[in-house]
């Protein structure tokens, strides 16, 4: 009983990372923007700066984006035949991204928003000229931010995928010392990688397996019973 419940908090927790991806992408936006600001408006302290951006963003400018992201991610899956909810490898992330043309909709979420904001008197007519006419400096910064973070994801995980391989290694030496220090660098880069099928697959055996030597004082001998319920490791 206590194994099956500690599968299933696992998998309750890994249903609450479906929208990492969604989080993490409005996070590079956000950040793209708020450099892509600096940039052009070097003139203003930080101070207002930040009341400009708050401004946008009461307008709506992160409603927007983030409903293009969500429309971008789940029209992506459809395209490549994503069933599962997750996706299987880095890869596909790419694919999903590149060509889901987010700049443009970042472009046009952007260009509403000042709108509006003009129309209403929240945001002053040279502030609007300056922000459409610079728009490229913003939109460019936005593109860099998203191909680090993009970069960063792959490294994350070959990483994860290495620290995997390591902790098998490990455990078919019966080496727990070994063991539970990939599992701490598996556990530690996996927080910062999007949900992938494969890999999570991977790392809930690896988990649940760990936890079950851990937890009966580091023990391999573990009954068929367990292993079935854990997964078999490949």
């Amino acid at each position: 009983m206590e194994l099956t419940q500690n599968i299933d908090l696992k998998l309750e927790k890994n249903n609450k990372r479906e929208n990492f991806l969604n989080s993490t992408l409005w996070k590079t936006i956000n950040n793209g923007i708020d450099i892509g600001l600096r940039y052009l408006l070097p003139d203003l302290v930080e101070d207002e700066i930040i009341d400009l951006k708050n401004n946008l963003v009461n307008l709506g400018l992160k409603d927007g984006i983030k409903k293009s992201i969500d429309n971008i991610i789940e029209t992506g899956k459809e395209a490549i035949g994503i069933l599962s909810g997750n996706f299987e490898n880095i890869g596909q992330v790419q694919r999903v991204i590149k060509n889901g043309g987010v700049i443009d909709k970042v472009s046009d979420v952007f260009d509403s928003i000042i709108d509006k904001g003009e129309k209403s008197g929240k945001i002053s007519p040279s502030f609007s000229y300056i922000l459409k006419n610079g728009k490229s400096s913003i939109l460019n910064s936005v593109e860099r931010n998203i191909e680090s973070t993009l970069d960063n994801q792959i490294s994350k995980a070959r990483l994860v995928e290495k620290y995997i391989n390591n902790w098998k290694e490990y455990y078919s030496k019966q080496d727990f010392e070994g063991m539970e220090k990939e599992y701490k660098k598996l556990e530690s880069n996996l927080k910062e990688l999007v949900p992938l099928e494969n890999t999570l697959k991977n790392a809930r055996q690896v988990e649940t397996i760990h936890q079950l030597i851990k937890n009966n004082g580091h023990n391999f001998n573990l009954s068929e019973e367990e292993i079935d319920l854990a997964g078999k490791l490949n």
